[in-house]
């Protein structure tokens, strides 16, 4: 009774004819299309990796991206922003483009800009290009501003160690 109509069917394509897009058309266009340079949207950053404050990590972590930390590092970190978060503890060296400290490091830091906001706690070394502290930072250890922190300059010189309270260790005696 009832027929399937023709008319409403596609027409009978090769198999290897591809839907032509408007780039395909420019390019049949132009002769030389194949040899252009073609501009990609530039790739979006990815977002920071977060490090949850049930988190406990032993060993180094190293990214070109952004990390931000709300748990326990045991270790050395290597980043490009680096974020501790107000209840995240990192024992180790802390190596970053930017730092931003809220919670606790024990260790070295270096970076080019390095923050430490109110509810910072270090205890360590802070080797920088620039630094901010907030009043309320809790802070022990030196600070040495040094062009390229990031290398970790191992022909710098090195301050003096001292015995307690600054007095020369003593000398034997002739007895």
């Amino acid at each position: 009774m009832f027929s399937k109509s023709k008319i409403n069917e596609p027409a009978h394509k090769p198999a290897d004819a591809k839907p032509a897009t408007p780039e395909s058309r420019l390019d049949q266009a132009r002769p030389d299309a194949g040899t252009e340079f073609r501009a990609q949207a530039p790739k979006s950053k990815p977002p920071a990796s977060m490090l949850s404050s049930d988190l406990l990590v032993t060993g180094n972590l190293k990214t070109t991206g952004d990390i931000q930390v709300e748990g326990t590092i045991e270790g050395d970190i290597r980043a490009h922003l680096l974020t501790i978060g107000e209840g995240a503890t990192v024992k180790g060296e802390v190596i970053a483009d930017d730092v931003v400290i809220n919670g606790r490091i024990v260790g070295r830091v270096r970076g080019l800009k390095v923050r430490l906001t109110s509810t910072a706690r270090v205890e360590g070394d802070i080797i920088h290009k620039t630094i901010a502290i907030e009043s309320g930072a809790h802070f022990e250890g030196s600070v040495q501003r040094q062009d390229d922190p990031l290398t970790g300059n191992k022909n710098a010189p090195k301050p003096e160690a001292t015995t307690a309270l600054g007095s020369q260790p003593a000398k034997p005696s002739d007895a």
